[in-house]
């Protein structure tokens, strides 16, 4: 008898409320684990911010300025044929004019999100807004990297992309210290948006690339209502009347 005790209490199964307590821990770990790998998602990105230090918003419309350098003359961008044959797809190029802002473009983002505000490192898709575009109307005006067989080293920023196509992904970087306050840089998956002198006139032309003295650093310039009409009319007539050439 004394044995058969002595084998029941050896026996004897582990407590369950034990059990569950050991449980908890890991539960508690897993939680905590989530929260930090979503302030990881989130560290280090930042508004967007325009010429007015207002922060870029999507569906609003801007224009893309590239800042003044010594090898850039600070042009706005404008489509415009990279090739002569096929002349289609645009490809997109700086303006030989100094200042002259281009055509203003809107982000959107690819997939839905409840926010408005442009952050840096968001998935953007760029589109150009014109009522005016006299050729390649079966192309969409969203921006795309050029993905074709026949692609360069370097691949030229062409119009016509898709919506959430990985081409189309595009993100605003901080261009870094010493290049000023709200000025950035536009990236992609392989490289980063620089250019280099096009086709026509040696007007530099938008492509992907790894050269940091090709980067083409920018500021982005809201488009006012009041203004709008006026302004963006008139750099279109002028600009698409001379269409490529600019």
């Amino acid at each position: 008898p004394d044995n058969s005790t002595h084998s029941n209490k050896t026996k004897k199964p582990p407590n369950p409320k034990k059990k569950n307590t050991m449980k908890k821990p890991s539960v508690f770990s897993f939680l905590i684990s989530l929260l930090l790998a979503a302030a990881v998602c989130t560290h280090g990105k930042e508004q967007v911010k325009d010429t007015n230090g207002n922060p870029v918003k999507v569906g609003e419309k801007y224009f893309i300025q590239p800042v003044k350098t010594a090898s850039n003359n600070g042009g706005g961008l404008v489509p415009a044929a990279i090739t002569v044959l096929p002349f289609c797809p645009l490809g997109i190029t700086q303006t030989l004019l100094p200042y002259q802002p281009g055509l203003p473009v809107s982000f959107e983002f690819p997939y839905v999100i409840p926010d408005t505000i442009v952050e840096t490192s968001s998935i953007v898709n760029i589109k150009f807004e014109s009522d005016i575009w006299p050729v390649c109307n079966e192309f969409s005006k969203l921006w795309e990297v050029d993905v074709s067989s026949s692609a360069a080293k370097e691949p030229a920023i062409l119009i016509g992309g898709k919506s959430g196509a990985e081409n189309s992904a595009f993100k605003i970087e901080k261009a870094g210290e010493g290049a000023g306050a709200n000025t950035y840089k536009l990236t992609t998956s392989t490289g980063t948006v620089g250019t280099t002198p096009g086709a026509w006139l040696s007007a530099p032309q938008l492509l992907i690339t790894n050269d940091d003295s090709k980067t083409l650093l920018v500021k982005f310039n809201k488009v006012d209502d009041a203004t709008a009409a006026t302004t963006t009319s008139r750099v279109e007539k002028l600009g698409l009347r001379m269409f490529p050439f600019y």
